[in-house]
């Protein structure tokens, strides 16, 4: 016997609730992990991308700090878009001591935007650091994301942005010189076109 009209729409129903519900699922799933996100816009509208996705070199770090990175001078002329890493950008660096003011995750090329000072004040000059969404920095990305959960901060695709409070941090990366990008680079506190990019966070 042929199921009712009303038993088929129900069923209907019920399906259609179940794929909403899954679907939403995944997408909810996808936006939170924090090492599978997809990129609005190709590597090739990507400023120098090919010389920011690269591993970190072994070696002993110079040490520095945020105040000393923020004296470094600047190119009057920007790079071109394709330009490999050039002299102060091919030394690691290290910073023992700065203070995590603002963390989101990029859509553009969904890597890690972070920001430090020398010191835990908010109106304090900031420079930018960045974790690649390259599969090496997986783990170093969900340990920013796990310690700053342990903080009541969500860091996600939709979430981010300054912290309630500076979080101190310890930074080994390579310095990159940026490009002052239309319509700004981060917040207002952001002092300087040279990054730490790609940049690996510890937590203090």
């Amino acid at each position: 016997m042929a199921p009712k009209r009303g038993t088929l729409i129900r069923l209907e129903a019920l399906l259609v609730f179940v794929l909403v519900s899954f679907s939403c699922g995944t997408v909810t799933q996808r936006l939170q992990d924090i090492c599978n996100c997809l990129s609005v816009e190709p590597d090739a509208l990507d400023y120098r991308h090919n010389a920011k996705h690269v591993p970190l070199p072994s070696g002993t770090p110079q040490e520095t700090d945020v105040s000393t990175i923020l004296t470094w001078p600047v190119d009057i002329i920007p790079l071109p878009i394709d330009a490999p890493r050039t002299g102060r950008e091919l030394q690691l660096v290290h910073v023992a001591l700065a203070y995590l003011e603002n963390a989101s995750v990029n859509p553009a090329d969904c890597d890690v935007h972070m920001e430090i000072s020398q010191t835990p004040d908010k109106t304090a000059p900031r420079i930018i650091i960045e974790t690649p969404i390259d599969s090496e920095y997986c783990s170093a990305r969900q340990t920013v994301q796990n310690q700053l959960k342990q903080h009541g901060f969500t860091l996600d695709v939709q979430h981010g942005g300054d912290l309630t409070q500076p979080l101190p941090v310890s930074v080994l990366g390579l310095p990159f010189e940026d490009f002052e990008h239309p319509g700004g680079r981060g917040s207002a506190q952001v002092a300087t076109l040279w990054e730490i990019h790609p940049a690996v966070v510890s937590f203090q």
